[in-house]
């Protein structure tokens, strides 16, 4: 970025402005003083909003609580019905006759075991409940056995009446969701143009509300920021129109904004990045190293490749916007490539459905050898558990390694990127303990693993020996140089104590990726059990028995699919915000490039 100062005779300000505008390509800088005050900015926002939210909801909240007066009246009234269906059919005009005639009707349940005839006459009977009416004059004295039955009271008209008030008003809701959908398509349309309206309206005020006066308001003083890669044709533009201004690099002070630069496949995770917060100007951007993690993390909490492939299904289906669903809009991509991820990764975990497809007598025996030969010496070992692959000749599963493993890589990778970057920021000099920090574990985690394969035990002891002293002196005596060197030892230990808890608790957040893999396999094949259950065992039983047998597998696995995306999102991403942003040093406080423009 470059930073730009304009200075503009306020005669030919808004002429300007509208020829920045025309060039799109300047943030403006905003101050804060001012923006919160200016009653004519707020009633624009909140018009924008009100706006937005109509556009989003589809329809104005009159008609929309019109439809949910309807919807709650027939509920109640459906409600009603199902309670009056018990009496029967009856006439108002009739009770209205009798009670003239000086008779009165009660309406009671009670138990059947208690009830006497000569309470009233049953009019039904419901399991270990009865159902009755008293009949009596009005001058006669209350039975007071009575008081053991649950009273009723009856409404005005019976349930067939309300059953054909409930068809009315179900006809008033698909009129009303007419009116909802015509509104829409007459509407919307205007609605997003005036947003896009109000929108430049926003804008303009904000520039012209962070704009400065000098010279007892002669002059109009501007600040923004352009790409390097705009700055070129944003001179040009500014020579013709003779304008003062001054190009300059930015400094830390300037809160300046970023413009990511990632290909069609990190772009797909940038949504990611931004939920935890923008880069600063001159921090690195970790959306190349948070994408790829994220997708390995997903698919391994998912550990289905059957649930893989409904991923992509859907994910394709909303992308071609076959699919409409508010929430994943815009998502079909991202949702299509974690499918395709999970697929892959659950194809070599070896489960489909809660299905084990290493002991599948349908699964080609050609696929069998691919799975058995990536995992070896790896042994399948316990097939009611989909999934669970364990060591050879050991009780740990191989995912649970495997995922501590991916741990303790990731956080390394974030030490590393935090070393390299820090010193980029601020120097080699202000980040000494961190380099030592990442030479003692990445360092003695390599010598260690070549130690353990090909180096010599002499050399081993001695490329040890080497990574800890050097480590110890850039932790506890190197680590601000120039300071006393018995307050470094004390930052040093208190350094120490907070790796020695932290480091672990970190690498120890990763067994996830295996338990919820592996909950998700156990309760998929739960599903499938109970499934076959009402089989009888097997996939022959009666015609009857498919019914609900294919009933428990869809909402089964439906739900399954939900609750183990879920957690595949929430708990990967969790892994990315916390062990993997802490330890790479990542702040993410920076300000997105929006420039002004139409």
């Amino acid at each position: 970025m470059k930073k730009y100062t304009f200075l503009v005779f306020h005669r030919e300000y808004e002429a300007f402005l509208e020829q920045l505008r025309e060039a799109g390509v300047v943030h403006i800088t905003e101050k804060a003083a001012g923006m919160a005050d200016d009653a004519h900015l707020q009633e624009l926002l909140a018009k924008a909003e009100q706006t937005r939210k109509i556009i989003a909801q589809g329809a104005p909240d009159q008609l929309l609580t019109e439809k949910a007066n309807l919807e709650q009246r027939i509920v109640a009234t459906q409600k009603e019905a199902n309670r009056m269906a018990i009496w029967g059919d009856f006439s108002a005009e009739r009770l209205a006759q009798l009670k003239a005639a000086g008779y009165t009707l009660r309406y009671f349940s009670c138990a059947k075991k208690i009830f006497q005839e000569e309470w009233g006459i049953k009019v039904a009977e419901e399991g270990a409940i009865v159902y009755f009416v008293q009949v009596s004059k009005t001058s006669e004295p209350q039975n007071a056995e009575l008081d053991l039955c649950q009273e009723f009271n009856l409404n005005s008209k019976s349930a067939a009446e309300l059953l054909k008030e409930v068809e009315g008003l179900n006809g008033l809701l698909v009129a009303q969701n007419a009116r909802i959908e015509l509104w829409a398509k007459e509407n919307i349309h205007a609605l997003e143009a005036e947003l896009k309206e109000l929108q430049q309206q926003i804008d303009w005020k904000r520039v012209t509300l962070n704009t400065d006066t000098e010279c007892e308001g002669a002059l109009k003083l501007l600040e923004g920021f352009c790409p390097i890669d705009q700055v070129s044709a944003l001179n040009d533009m500014l020579t013709k129109q003779d304008v003062y201004y001054q190009e300059e690099d930015p400094t830390a002070e300037d809160n300046t904004p970023i413009k990511l630069r990632n290909n069609k496949f990190t772009q797909l995770f940038e949504s990611l990045t931004g939920m935890y917060g923008w880069p600063n100007y001159g921090e690195f951007d970790p959306t190349p190293i948070l994408g790829p993690f994220f997708l390995l993390f997903f698919a391994m909490c998912m550990g289905d490749c059957g649930y893989g492939i409904l991923l992509m299904i859907i994910g394709v289906l909303i992308a071609k916007k076959k699919l409409n669903i508010a929430m994943f809009d815009g998502l079909g991509p991202i949702i299509t490539v974690l499918g395709v991820g999970t697929t892959i990764v659950g194809f070599f975990l070896g489960t489909f459905m809660g299905i084990n497809i290493y002991e599948a007598t349908w699964m080609p025996l050609a696929l069998k050898n691919i799975m058995v030969n990536a995992w070896a010496p790896a042994s399948m070992a316990d097939p009611n558990v989909p999934g669970n692959i364990l060591l050879a000749g050991s009780s740990y599963s191989i995912q649970m390694v495997l995922a501590i493993l991916i741990g303790v890589f990731h956080i390394c990778l974030a030490m590393v990127v935090k070393a390299i970057c820090y010193t980029k920021q601020f120097g080699f000099k202000e980040n000494i303990a961190t380099w030592g920090w990442t030479l003692l574990i990445v360092g003695g985690l390599i010598v260690a693993i070549l130690g353990m394969t090909v180096l010599p035990a002499e050399v081993f002891k001695w490329a040890i020996i080497t990574v800890g002293a050097v480590s110890a002196l850039a932790i506890y005596i190197f680590n601000t140089p120039g300071r006393n060197p018995l307050i470094n030892i004390g930052a040093g230990l208190w350094d120490t104590y907070n790796m020695a808890t932290g480091i672990l608790g970190d690498v120890l957040s990763y067994i996830r990726l295996y338990a919820l893999g592996l909950a998700g396999g156990m309760l998929g094949a739960a599903f499938n059990n109970l499934g076959l259950m009402i089989m009888g065992g097997t996939t022959e039983g009666a015609t009857w028995q498919w019914v609900p047998f294919v009933l428990i597998l869809v909402l089964g696995h439906v739900l399954n699919l939900a609750m183990s995306a879920l957690g595949a999102f929430v708990h990967p991403l969790r892994l990315s915000f916390v062990e993997y942003f802490k330890n790479a040093g990542y702040e993410g406080k920076g300000t997105l490039y929006k420039p002004f423009k139409k």
